[in-house]
């Protein structure tokens, strides 16, 4: 699940590559909207999610290319009266 929020926070697809299993209840505490190209956030008091991550939880977010899914769509027709 933190994959997938960090994917809509960031607008690019983040995998956990962590290997771990299981739930876990955490709390991670960042500032949204902050650039994602600036690892320092313009205001001193906040925090981009780039070093809440490792400072509070002992991730890191690390740049790769590899495969995702995507689903692309050939073609859309209107449905028929029936």
């Amino acid at each position: 699940m933190l994959a997938l929020n960090l994917s809509n926070e960031l607008g690019t697809p983040v995998l956990d590559k962590t290997g771990l299993t299981g739930k876990y209840s955490f709390e991670l505490k960042w500032t949204p909207g902050q650039p994602s190209a600036a690892p320092q956030p313009a205001d001193p008091d906040a925090t981009s999610i780039f070093t809440a991550l490792p400072e509070q939880l002992g991730l890191r977010l690390e740049s790769q290319k590899a495969p995702v899914e995507i689903l692309v769509i050939d073609r859309v027709e209107k449905p028929s009266d029936n």
